[in-house]
């Protein structure tokens, strides 16, 4: 399988932490540059973290400071922990792996802020 698998979503209060995780195979992982995306009701999908093979990380300014994208090379897995959440953090929120020659999406995980 080379289709990421990404978990835990939920229902979390403004300010509150969630942490999300996505399975990579490791076919790819070494190579592929991973990625969370979230998608709002009516809206584009849009990029909101990227971690390298190396680890270098990147994040939308809208998350910047409050977010952490991280890969864990052991386990196959890349992770996004989320702190202070608002209201418009509320999303499904998609693992995605990039390749020069493939992109792999995985199927999302609801993430709702309530106030």
């Amino acid at each position: 399988q080379v289709q990421p698998v990404e978990s835990g979503g939920g229902l979390v209060p403004a300010g509150g932490s969630l942490g999300l995780s996505c399975a990579v195979s490791g076919s790819i992982f070494k190579s592929a540059c991973l990625a969370w995306y979230r998608q709002a009701p009516g809206k584009q999908r849009e990029l909101v973290a990227t971690v390298t093979p190396s680890s270098s990380t990147d994040f939308a300014d809208s998350v910047k400071g409050r977010f952490t994208i991280y890969r864990d090379s052991a386990k196959n897995m890349m992770y996004l922990q989320m702190n202070s959440l608002k209201l418009e953090d509320t999303a499904l929120y998609y693992c995605n792996a990039k390749g020069i020659r493939f992109t792999f999406w995985g199927q999302g995980t609801q993430v709702t802020v309530s106030s």
